[in-house]
């Protein structure tokens, strides 16, 4: 009896011991799932945002979706989402460059199957509502972004 009594302490003791760490991990952002810094197999194109600069993704590399909202852009409408489109972009995550608090709109690219907006979008910046002089894409709602160099007309 007194030998089950201890194996269960043991236990007991390496189980908490693992939750400890685990949770200490966890608190430190040490990543347990060997997935840091890996993108979902859906992405098209890598490592869009590092510190510092903005990677590109021409329009043929992102979802087709994607060239139906630069169509909408470059027309100045129908917007998918109105009221949602067309509006001001914050910048408050700071991943594009610094620009006046007016620069940016932002669109949704429809996502298929969703029932809402999703997280992807184009965010245009500067010169007109039909002719933006920058123009960026994001999927994972302004985390990162990569700068779509051919969506002009």
């Amino acid at each position: 009896m007194a030998s089950n009594v201890s194996r269960s302490g043991k236990t007991l003791f390496t189980l908490v011991g693992a939750i400890v760490a685990l949770t200490s991990m966890a608190i430190l952002g040490t990543d347990v799932t060997g997935t840091l810094g890996q993108q979902s197999p859906d992405h098209k194109h890598e490592d869009k945002t590092r510190p510092g600069s903005i990677q590109t993704c021409p329009l043929d590399t992102l979802p087709r979706e994607t060239s139906e909202t630069a169509k909408d852009i470059n027309a100045g409408g129908p917007y998918d989402f109105p009221g949602e489109d067309d509006s001001h972009f914050g910048n408050y995550e700071g991943v594009l460059p610094k620009q006046d608090s007016n620069y940016y709109r932002e669109y949704t690219v429809e996502t298929p199957g969703l029932n809402h907006r999703g997280e992807r979008r184009i965010v245009t910046g500067g010169g007109t509502e039909t002719d933006p002089e920058v123009w960026y894409y994001t999927d994972d709602h302004y985390e990162s972004f990569c700068e779509i160099p051919d969506a002009e007309k």
